[in-house]
């Protein structure tokens, strides 16, 4: 019978490796000396020679080509070992982290590596990243980013205010977005360090800001932040503060968050699960493209321009700036 909790066992291709290496490592510098005798000083009589001896060349480029192969291949092999003895690191801290937090069911996320053992087991709708649990990411992303921000407004200011992106329900697209693509972006990296997951979210949530931020204002005419007054900005869309911000998140999501969002998912019925996906893809949709209409008018009634037909004038009834503006609290549109 196999054991359903395989004991731990050291790597004998570990051992064997560190031997080879042992004897490379020696090798390399008997190739020093080795190089001394048949180019470094040869070449060195050369350059003072009356004739030039072409074989001397053609061989030390030969050696070259050499020498520059075997410096790629240990490179990746360093890659690769330096890759491995970083995810086993990581694992054995992630595991020890929840056997010592066992008792503590809220603070103890479950691991990634715990999380890939049941979806591997499981004949399951959301396994893996495809797109149904990329879509349930999206809505929970957006809804959990409002009542976050919300609630931290509430305690860094001491009211509530709408943090909204959306005009039905409290959803924002932009903290969906940032949960799917630090998803997409650190996935690979769920088993590694903490300075990998850092730089996926400080560089991806960065990236996220700006290209909204430019598309808003450009499409829109308007700015949901600015940061211009902040130190390191570009152009007001991103700043050291905010970037630095986004790494801790990716290190808190695909540590923390990412793995009970996916035990969660995990115990959805295939058929109920694919069903509320589907359900919350086409509100979200749905949602954006009435959102988008909303913001078109309210950006078109600060310019004066009337509504023009049937639709516009149903979306000026449904959306008049009063609304629009407890919506959207924080947005402000440019000359």
């Amino acid at each position: 019978m196999t054991s359903q909790n395989p004991a731990c066992e050291r790597s004998a291709v570990s051992d064997e490796l560190l031997f080879k290496t042992t004897e490379i490592s020696e090798d390399a510098k008997r190739l020093g000396d080795d190089l001394e005798k048949r180019y470094f000083l040869p070449l060195a009589i050369e350059s003072e020679a009356k004739s030039k001896n072409d074989s001397c060349f053609e061989d030390a480029e030969h050696e070259i080509e050499v020498l520059h192969d075997t410096a790629h291949t240990l490179l990746q092999s360093y890659q690769t070992v330096s890759a491995l003895e970083d995810e086993l690191r990581s694992r054995a801290h992630d595991t020890k982290r929840a056997v010592k937090r066992r008792r503590m069911k809220i603070l103890n996320p479950p691991t990634n590596g715990a999380i890939d053992l049941e979806e591997e087991r499981k004949d399951h709708f959301a396994r893996g990243m495809n797109i149904y649990k990329l879509l349930l990411l999206l809505a929970v992303g957006s809804f959990a980013g409002v009542i976050v921000e919300m609630l931290w407004c509430y305690l860094t200011r001491g009211y509530l205010e709408s943090r909204r992106g959306l005009v039905y329900g409290p959803f924002n697209l932009l903290y969906g977005a940032g949960a799917v693509l630090l998803t997409l972006t650190l996935y690979r990296f769920r088993n590694r360090g903490y300075a990998w997951s850092f730089i996926g979210g400080f560089t991806v949530g960065s990236l996220l800001e700006y290209v909204c931020s430019y598309f808003q204002e450009l499409l829109l005419g308007s700015r949901s932040w600015d940061y211009s007054g902040m130190p390191f900005n570009i152009n007001g869309r991103i700043c050291l503060a905010y970037s630095v911000f986004w790494g801790v998140l990716g290190v808190l999501w695909i540590k923390d968050l990412y793995p009970r969002a996916a035990k969660l998912i995990l115990r959805l019925p295939n058929g109920l699960g694919r069903g509320i996906t589907i359900f919350l893809a086409v509100f979200l949709t749905f949602d954006a493209i009435v959102t988008g209409l909303a913001l078109a008018r309210w950006s078109a009634r600060i310019d004066d321009k009337p509504a023009s037909n049937i639709v516009t004038e149903f979306i000026d009834e449904r959306f008049p700036d009063e609304r629009m503006e407890r919506i959207f609290a924080n947005m402000e549109f440019s000359d």
